[in-house]
């Protein structure tokens, strides 16, 4: 099923958070990817690669995952057990909230996460107090639950080229900074695909025109750096990936020149951001310096959807985006 019936299908079946059936994508290389019922469809992706009946998943949103990922293991005529890795691109919690649930119902798993990420997957006090300071408490226990700590002994701290063996798979952890400090992405080596996490960009399939989609950097705060995020995207590229697997929202190929597109809209966040003054309010300047560019390129793409359809899906990225952007130039200014 390609990206455009995945959307219908999903869309046709009005399945909810906790919906009664699960659609399983099928990339016919041993990878496949589920919606992950996070606050609306077709926001965050989760993978399932698979090897010789041994499972790891890449990412987990939110601690509502678990009815989907057993449902996606029982499709493959699998259970708990066969899961060797839960793999974190980065501790943002729309990627690893569920992680903790997961590794509870998994006893064979062993978390995989980037050693900046290590300790608050261990401890995630810090972690859950970071995300009530941006959302507040209310709205952040009602989207991510209460996180579960993770034993210090079923973790892997994936250092820079970190090699996984899942089956006869090898899956290759490289640190990819920009999104977050505490970020990695994941290269497999068999279906030539690169599990970026946020580091290469979001793009979400209602945008996408003819097959085409539309990606745009994300620049969420509050360790959004646009010189590491262009090193990690080159470096990316230069494993010459036949696709990228995005968390917002999965499957996006050619890399090549969606990567290209990333970085020249990243060139234009940081000329919106630079071109704010001490006069004005950083924070809403560039939300809509942001705004008017996402709706200049929905344009230009030949996006169907109208201006309200379109700010409606992007709204939250593009407030999260804004004031990662003013996170940054505000540590410029004070270097």
């Amino acid at each position: 099923m390609d990206r455009h019936g995945y959307v219908m299908a999903y869309a046709l079946s009005g399945r909810g958070r906790c919906g009664e059936s699960l659609l399983l994508i099928d990339y016919h290389n041993g990878i496949y990817a589920f919606d992950a019922g996070y606050m609306r469809p077709l926001l965050a992706a989760i993978h399932m690669i698979e090897s010789e009946g041994r499972i790891a998943f890449v990412d987990t949103a939110n601690f509502e995952v678990m009815p989907q990922a057993l449902a996606a293991l029982e499709e493959r005529g699998l259970g708990p057990e066969s899961v060797d890795y839960v793999i974190l691109t980065h501790i943002h919690l729309d990627h690893a909230g569920g992680a903790g649930v997961m590794m509870e119902a998994f006893p064979n798993a062993r978390l995989v996460v980037h050693p900046r990420g290590a300790r608050h997957m261990i401890e995630p006090t810090k972690l859950m107090a970071g995300v009530e300071g941006v959302y507040g408490q209310e709205r952040a226990r009602k989207m991510y639950g209460q996180l579960l700590p993770i034993p210090a002994s079923r973790i892997i701290e994936a250092h820079d080229n970190t090699l996984l063996r899942l089956g006869s798979r090898e899956l290759l952890c490289i640190d990819s900074p920009g999104h977050a400090k505490h970020h990695i992405a994941i290269v497999d080596r068999q279906s030539s695909g690169i599990f970026t996490g946020d580091t290469f960009g979001i793009s979400y399939r209602e945008l996408d025109v003819d097959g085409r989609p539309l990606i745009f950097p994300s620049s969420s705060p509050i360790q959004f750096d646009p010189d590491e995020m262009r090193a990690s995207i080159e470096r990316m590229l230069s494993f010459k990936p036949d696709a990228v697997y995005l968390t917002h929202f999965s499957r996006l190929a050619p890399p090549e020149e969606l990567g290209r597109k990333v970085l020249r809209l990243l060139d234009r966040y940081v000329e919106i951001a630079l071109a704010s003054s001490v006069e004005v309010d950083k924070n809403a300047f560039i939300r809509d310096g942001l705004t008017r560019l996402l709706l200049d390129e929905a344009h230009r793409h030949g996006c169907r959807l109208n201006d309200a359809e379109i700010l409606d899906i992007w709204h939250l990225d593009l407030e999260l985006n804004a004031q990662g952007l003013a996170y940054w130039l505000e540590a410029q200014n004070s270097a």
